[in-house]
């Protein structure tokens, strides 16, 4: 099958629209986790992250692309009955973890933001190391990437269209990183936003791996969320937040106005 043919191309541009969409939620953890380095090395922690954790997207591509078949070979089972039942393979592992971990890493950055402490030890503090951040960046960047690689493998198994995608994908998140971040920055209340859209990130995560696992809990089965409900939820959280902020702009106005007028 020839590269450039009609329907690689086609498929081609389907992928990049994929991996862009499919890439949000992992552009927002990108921004915010950089804002725990100092603030001199976040351009370059963004940067790094973000090109190390392309050229391993392809390596994880190609890997994929080998093992997928083994994929559906569970590793282990468990059968308690009443308690916990399913079958887990490499994929629903994956899932597990890393919506574990996103949800952990969310509440943990929530009730920091939370704490009064923070309010105080900010501006002191120096952030973590570089490199602590970077690795940070590149594992999540590899957990996003394995639900947008699995979905993208239905659409193709074409190599180098895979990877093309993958590729343009990583340069547009290149280009957008920095402005997002320097929103974030200037913005600071959307950060508790943007940390609650990754808890549900999580939360579809580990929907995802439960249900790809015939997971049963107690005797109900996990269900995956709907990637339109995810989006749905996400973009009436972004509205209402929107709608709120302006709310108490016009609020803070009007008070102010009836002060001046007092006085």
């Amino acid at each position: 099958m020839e590269l450039f043919s009609i329907d690689n191309l086609a498929n081609l541009g389907v992928l990049i629209f994929l991996q862009a969409v499919l890439g949000f939620d992992n552009l927002l953890y990108i921004s915010i986790e950089s804002q725990r380095a100092p603030e001199e090395s976040r351009v370059k922690v963004r940067r790094w992250g973000i090109g190390i954790a392309l050229v391993l997207r392809v390596v994880f591509l190609y890997v994929v692309m080998i093992l997928v078949a083994r994929f559906s070979e569970p590793l282990f089972e468990i059968h308690w009955v009443g308690v916990i039942e399913g079958a887990f393979t490499f994929s629903t592992l994956v899932f597990l973890l890393g919506g574990a971990f996103l949800m952990w890493t969310a509440v943990k950055e929530i009730s920091h933001l939370l704490a009064i402490e923070h309010l105080e030890a900010a501006a002191e503090s120096s952030g973590k190391p570089v490199a602590q951040v970077v690795a940070m960046i590149v594992l999540m960047n590899l957990v996003f990437s394995f639900d947008s690689i699995l979905s993208a493998l239905a659409i193709t198994q074409v190599f180098a269209v895979l990877a093309t995608a993958i590729v343009v994908s990583g340069v547009l998140m290149l280009v957008m990183a920095d402005r997002v971040a320097a929103f974030i920055e200037r913005n600071r209340k959307y950060e508790v936003l943007g940390l609650f859209i990754l808890l549900i990130v999580g939360v579809v995560l580990l929907g995802e791996g439960g249900h790809t696992a015939h997971l049963e809990l107690f005797g109900a089965a996990v269900e995956a969320m709907s990637k339109t409900t995810f989006y749905f939820a996400m973009v009436v959280l972004v509205v209402v937040d929107v709608l709120q902020s302006g709310y108490q702009k016009k609020l803070a106005a009007k008070r102010a106005q009836m002060q001046h007028e007092a006085v």
